[in-house]
């Protein structure tokens, strides 16, 4: 057991694209929850890299003629949920974890001084389905995490994880102690904004030098390389 003043780094994991691909799962979710929710076919998908889903949600609802008000709103995520509970032995089935994930997760749960969480652009129940089915959660504390029904801009989504790690764990995470690891310039963009530690991983659509150019100066093509990620969240 770990106690809480020996705790000196908080690791916040991004989860699409980072630690695992839904392998085209997500854009079906949406295409089985329009229908449901709104009993209208599925038309267009806003742009989703680095968002949350509350901000995605709003946009899509938009394209389709939708006003986002805040019934509308919940009637899309509840129907995604829906959808995601139905769909758990697919995404098992056909979604993956990146090269190296896992092994990364397993290393940091073994260092004392480091706490590990999400910080995830996906719904909250939604990103403990995705975990859970490929056995990625048992890594994480989904408690210390913010998700993107707490937030709809996710710079703000640090925040909300550092207070609620520092409540869970009776321990303070300031900027230099909170690492965000994702794969997008808006993850990017985030930790930037928040004033905390960032490590890009070009394991999404973004190449290491688009992740370099919005701002990280720690950048991985993958996650393969264990012991360099350790360097870089302790240095």
């Amino acid at each position: 057991m770990i106690a809480p003043n020996e705790l000196r780094r908080l690791v916040l994991w991004d989860i699409d694209h980072t630690l695992l691909q839904s392998r085209g799962m997500g854009r079906e979710m949406y295409e089985r929850a329009i229908p449901r929710a709104f009993g209208q076919p599925f038309q267009q998908l806003a742009d989703v890299s680095g968002r949350t889903e509350l901000d995605i949600i709003a946009e899509t609802l938009k394209l389709h003629g939708v006003e986002p008000t805040d019934a509308a709103m919940d009637k899309l995520v509840n129907a995604l949920i829906d959808s995601y509970e139905a769909g758990r032995d697919e995404f098992a089935s056909r979604a993956r974890v990146l090269p190296g994930a896992r092994e990364a997760l397993a290393a940091l749960e073994s260092e004392p001084t480091v706490h590990q969480g999400v910080l995830t652009g996906n719904l909250r129940v939604v990103a403990r389905i995705k975990l859970v089915a490929l056995g990625l959660e048992q890594f994480l504390d989904l408690e210390t995490s913010s998700y993107g029904d707490d937030h709809a801009d996710r710079a703000e989504l640090v925040a909300i994880a550092r207070e609620r790690a520092a409540q869970q764990l009776d321990t303070q995470f300031g900027p230099d102690d909170t690492v965000l690891i994702g794969d997008t310039p808006r993850d990017v963009a985030a930790a930037l904004t928040a004033g905390v530690h960032v490590i890009a991983v070009a394991s999404g659509k973004s190449s290491v030098e688009e992740l370099q150019a919005a701002g990280a100066r720690k950048v991985l093509a993958d996650l393969t390389n264990t012991t360099h990620l350790l360097q870089l969240i302790k240095a």
